[in-house]
């Protein structure tokens, strides 16, 4: 038996290695040529064609997270239905191979591949993404979200504060930093604070280039406004660089450490975590898909191939894979919009394709 596991090891191995690096190579030139159309607008900075393909080397980690549970698939069902049309696992079955244990020895192999997409994902690939993003920062321009900046919340006692970033700079520079002070009972505007930048310090945030301005009511009908312009003011405030970062990242960029710690900010502010409560079990549940693409790919070692019919039935197992990853993709959607349990939107689709395709390696064992 263990001959047998290694040259199924050994031959999957090799059939997703390939995959792997052909899609890689794919990406890999798409993002260069993105990469090199930034050189004219980063050569005032210094930005030129070695910090290009640094940038896109750095991406690699992200692709490969994103692309190893379908190369997986695609090289798997290759070699199962290669073994299928040389008759070579009708050999293995009859030497001992059952359908249990076919499943059990491809699992065992899938849970590396599990891991790696774990690892890749929650380590290497988000490492990779603040160095670009830092490079990026710092070339061609600031970390953001758009025109409108990242807005966090923060309860003090006697206070709430809503704060606006306009953006991140790559030494941890806040730039177009607005506060917003209301007061808990009424909910009344009381100060209104903008600083041109700032900066992370052990007591809050050191803003400079402030210009406050409070609103007190005198009575109904007078309302005064004070305006104070000071060069540098500290805003005692527990919001860290980290949760900052985290406010204006793509939630599929960050780990699952950090996601969590954003969700329990965002839950203690009393705002809405929904996205983000989905997108991390999406990542804890987007490795075991790697378990789901190996359940796939088993039922086409039971298929009988004619000759020259192999492609059309890998190229269907490609189209199933695919559109795994387009249901996942769909339910998160669905699962925000519809308020859906997070664990149940992200758990979803693996839990339907793999219940699919044990039906699917039942029926065919039963037939054969």
């Amino acid at each position: 038996m263990n001959t047998i596991r290694h040259m199924v090891y050994r031959e999957v191995l090799r059939a997703v290695v390939f995959v792997a690096l052909a899609f890689l190579a794919l990406f890999f030139f798409f993002d260069l040529v993105d990469a090199l159309g930034d050189l004219e607008r980063g050569a005032a900075q210094g930005y030129h064609a070695g910090y290009a393909l640094l940038n896109v080397l750095l991406q690699v980690p992200s692709h490969l997270y994103e692309l190893l549970p379908i190369a997986v698939l695609i090289g798997t069902i290759y070699v199962m239905a290669q073994l299928a049309a040389s008759s070579q696992f009708t050999i293995l079955r009859t030497s001992g191979l059952g359908p249990l244990r076919a499943l059990a020895m491809l699992m065992a192999l899938a849970l590396g591949f599990v891991v790696l997409t774990f690892v890749c994902g929650d380590y290497v690939a988000p490492e990779a993404n603040r160095a670009v993003q830092n490079l990026q920062a710092r070339f061609l321009g600031d970390i953001t979200v758009g025109r409108t900046g990242a807005w966090l919340k923060d309860r003090r006692e006697g206070s709430n504060y809503a704060v606006n970033v306009g953006a991140l700079s790559a030494d941890g520079t806040l730039n177009q930093v607005q506060v917003f002070q209301f007061d808990n009972a009424d909910g009344r505007l009381l100060t209104l604070t903008k600083a041109s930048r700032g900066h992370f310090g052990p007591d809050g945030w050191t803003l400079q280039g402030v210009e406050q301005r409070g609103f007190e009511q005198v009575s109904k009908t007078e309302p005064q406004v004070q305006v104070r312009r000071l060069d540098e003011w500290v805003w005692p405030t527990a919001l860290s660089q980290d949760t900052v970062a985290a406010a204006l990242l793509n939630p599929n960029r960050m780990q699952t450490v950090e996601l969590f710690r954003y969700i329990r900010h965002l839950q203690s502010n009393q705002q809405s975590a929904q996205r983000y409560e989905i997108e991390f079990w999406r990542k804890v549940f987007y490795p075991l898909s790697c378990l789901v693409m190996v359940v796939l790919a088993l039922p086409f070692a039971y298929l009988h191939f004619r000759s020259g019919n192999i492609t059309g039935y890998v190229f269907i197992g490609v189209l199933v894979g695919i559109s795994f990853f387009l249901l996942n993709n769909v339910f998160g959607f669905i699962g925000n919009l519809r308020n859906w349990e997070p664990w149940l939107a992200a758990a979803a689709p693996g839990v339907i394709y793999s219940v699919l395709s044990l039906a699917a390696f039942g029926w065919l064992v039963l037939r054969q």
